[in-house]
């Protein structure tokens, strides 16, 4: 099942409640933050788990299909042997790093 940005708003919300009393240090002075403090605390962590869950995949698939050149050999010897393990390589990537619908 997909996640929704509100699935890590609360996500957020659950993990700063736990940390609350969150404290902010301006000069000598601090106190803890106030209501729209935590608020945006909140929108802040979740707007970055959330760009995490969208486009944290393609890092991860980046990395698992190799180097460009790996994979031309690949379909290279694809095509001189009759195999297809390019194509099951690429598949099995993209099988274990889905794109977030």
């Amino acid at each position: 099942m997909a996640k929704t940005l509100d699935d890590f708003i609360t996500q957020a919300t659950d993990e700063i409640e736990a940390e609350k009393p969150v404290s902010l240090q301006i000069g000598n002075d601090v106190r803890e933050l106030n209501d729209d403090e935590y608020t945006n605390l909140i929108n802040q962590r979740a707007k970055a788990y959330y760009d995490a869950y969208l486009f944290n995949y393609i890092e991860a698939r980046q990395v698992a299909y190799g180097n460009i050149g790996d994979q031309l050999d690949m379909m290279y010897k694809d095509q001189v042997d009759g195999t297809t393990t390019w194509k099951e390589h690429i598949a099995q990537v993209k099988a274990d790093n889905p794109k977030p619908s």
